[in-house]
């Protein structure tokens, strides 16, 4: 079932993508189940948003793909899954624009499978893991990849506004192993992978996160980019696509710049 948060001009709704149109549902399904109003949209008229904004925080894992790992030289990589944080503030949702601040370097996209919190999670079991995830997305991890190096720690460098799309939907029900994922610019293939060689893979993530912070309803984890080449600039945009989910598309502005 793919669970959509969308808007047709007024307050943000929920709805399931029915092919080309919107179920629309009483409230946030993750919070209040599926509830139909009885209305239908179609897709053509609606306006994707993000599909879930976390209500404390994103989660990221770093060099969780050996061959990405093998990308960064220079840069240790712990045993543990390498955890941290982006502000919710980060996130936009599908045609959002990625805004590129004034800063020197590459800004670089790492396409990700994104999976959704859908009850408050501490210290779960690896072997429970399933019974606290409400479903999947796809996530771009933008970063100033520069500013990592330069500041030695990576809170600026992907914490920016915007540097969190989500999006296009959630999927609650997708087998998080053995996805493909490609990200494309301006159409040209960047990053290509696929799940099922995630070094630490999603119960032991979720298992490892929730000893460290306690995951909320809503919080959500990026859970590592394949390798590939990974800059953008001003006017191009990209495209991540993940089997079973579909593609988030987003352009790149400078910060000065307005959408036309």
């Amino acid at each position: 079932m793919r669970v959509a948060r969308f808007s047709t001009g007024g307050d943000p709704r929920y709805g399931i993508v029915d092919d080309d149109e919107l179920v629309v549902l009483n409230g946030d399904p993750m919070f209040v189940g599926y509830d139909p109003t009885g209305e239908r949209v179609p897709l053509a008229d609606a306006r994707l948003l993000a599909p879930v904004i976390p209500r404390s925080k994103v989660v990221c894992v770093g060099l969780n793909y050996a061959e990405h790992r093998a990308d960064l030289k220079g840069v240790d990589a712990p045993e543990n899954p390498l955890i941290f944080l982006k502000p919710n503030t980060a996130v936009i949702g599908p045609g959002d624009p990625i805004r590129i601040p004034p800063v020197e370097g590459r800004i670089v996209h790492e396409g990700e499978l994104v999976v959704v919190i859908g009850r408050i999670a501490k210290q779960v079991r690896e072997a429970d893991w399933a019974d606290y995830v409400f479903g999947y997305t796809i996530g771009n991890d933008v970063s100033a990849r520069d500013q990592m190096f330069a500041d030695g720690q990576w809170a600026r460098a992907k914490g920016y506004d915007t540097f969190a799309p989500l999006g296009p939907w959630i999927e609650t029900e997708l087998d998080p192993d053995g996805l493909e994922i490609r990200t494309f610019v301006d159409g040209e293939p960047r990053r290509h992978g696929n799940t099922h060689d995630l070094i630490h893979k999603v119960p032991e993530l979720i298992a490892y996160i929730s000893d460290v912070w306690t995951l909320l309803p809503g919080d959500v984890i990026m859970t590592g980019t394949p390798s590939g080449l990974g800059g953008f600039v001003h006017g191009q945009t990209v495209d991540i696509e993940i089997d079973g989910i579909g593609t988030l598309s987003n352009p790149a502005l400078s910060r000065d710049e307005r959408p036309a």
